[in-house]
C-alpha cells in the first residue's frame, strides 16, 4: 500500500531554492536531501515531502531531460491556509523571498480566498483558504 506522496522538483540553484522555501515556513528535513545538490522539506500537518534536486541529479532520477519551456504549466501545486490572513502573510513572504505573484490575494466565489505564485524555478503554486461553511453544495 502507498505510504506517502513526495513532490520532486528540479532547481537551478539548490541553496537559493532552499532559502526561498525556508522563508515560506517549510520545515527543512534533515533525514533526506542533506547532500550539496538536494534538499528536503516537510510541509503541513501530514508532513508531505518536497524534494528539490539540482537539475542534473533530477534528470538522473527521472530518467529524462527537463522540459525546456517553463512558459506553460503542467502542474499546479496547491496548499491550504488556515485563514485569509495567512494567505496574505504567505504572499508577502513569497515576494520578499524573490518569488513572483501571478494572482494577487483575493476572494473567489465568496468562499475561497487565495493567491498564486511562481517560485525561483518557474514552478506554479497556489495558496488557498476555503470557508467550507459557505461552499455551495453539488
Amino acid at each position: 500500500m502507498i505510504k506517502s506522496l513526495w513532490i520532486n522538483l528540479p532547481v537551478k540553484d539548490i541553496n537559493r531554492s532552499k532559502a526561498f522555501f525556508t522563508k515560506l515556513g517549510f520545515r527543512l528535513n534533515q533525514q533526506y536531501g542533506v547532500r550539496d545538490d538536494s534538499a528536503s522539506f516537510m510541509i503541513g500537518d501530514s508532513d508531505l515531502v518536497l524534494m528539490l534536486f539540482e537539475r542534473s541529479l533530477y534528470e538522473g532520477f527521472a530518467g529524462t531531460s527537463i522540459a525546456d519551456d517553463l512558459s506553460g504549466s503542467e502542474v499546479l501545486f496547491s496548499f491550504d491556509a488556515e485563514s485569509p490572513e495567512e494567505v496574505d502573510e504567505l504572499a508577502e513572504k513569497v515576494v520578499a523571498a524573490g518569488g513572483t505573484l501571478y494572482g494577487e490575494p483575493a476572494y473567489k466565489d465568496g468562499w475561497m480566498y487565495g493567491c498564486g505564485f511562481i517560485d525561483l524555478d518557474g514552478q506554479r503554486w497556489s495558496i488557498l483558504y476555503m470557508d467550507l461553511s459557505k461552499m455551495p453544495l453539488g
